[in-house]
């Protein structure tokens, strides 16, 4: 009797250890399932972030290019020519020499970068004026394309070819206004 006895009292700690380990086992597996279950919305959440990095990356490049060109394009348009220019007789005894003379400078706002740089270009009956303005020129719209293009003074000449000046006593310097008219 001594032996049934230390089973029946073994017995339910014997049943109690066993539920015990098997609620273990089971907890257990339901844990990895759960951190399995946590690591995958882990990993999409960082896939997420990831992507959204590098289009936010993206994003702030293209903005520092586009604020980098409006800049630019911004300082490009405060510089500006400036032109005049004026005709110039001279006679001798022999010849006759009839000449556009062309001034230009460049500025920066109201800041002038160059001083007057002067072309000369003689003028023929026939020849086109605009075309030796626009040769002779060294500020050319093209080198400034964001300038603000060219002064109502210069805009005289491109009247020239149509109306035949008044030719001054030798030797006299007279302003292409006069010669070609005020407008």
């Amino acid at each position: 009797m001594h032996l049934d006895a230390l089973l029946w009292l073994f017995l339910p700690v014997f049943v109690a250890g066993g539920s015990a380990l098997l609620s273990f086992y089971i907890m257990q597996a339901k844990m990895e399932v759960a951190v399995s279950k946590e690591r995958e919305s882990l990993a999409e959440a960082r896939a997420t972030i990831s992507s959204q990095k590098i289009t936010m990356e993206e994003r702030i490049r293209a903005t520092e290019e586009s604020v980098k060109r409006a800049a630019l394009d911004e300082f490009l348009k405060d510089f500006r020519v400036e032109e005049r220019s004026y005709m110039r007789e001279t006679r001798s005894l022999a010849s006759a020499k009839r000449s556009m003379v062309m001034q230009e400078r460049l500025f920066f706002r109201n800041i002038p970068l160059s001083n007057w740089v002067e072309h000369e270009m003689v003028v023929d009956e026939g020849s086109d004026l605009k075309r030796l303005q626009e040769q002779a020129s060294i500020f050319t719209a093209a080198s400034l394309p964001a300038g603000e293009g060219r002064l109502p003074i210069s805009k005289l000449l491109d009247d020239a070819a149509s109306t035949r000046p008044h030719v001054p006593k030798s030797g006299s310097l007279i302003p292409a206004h006069a010669v070609f008219g005020a407008q």
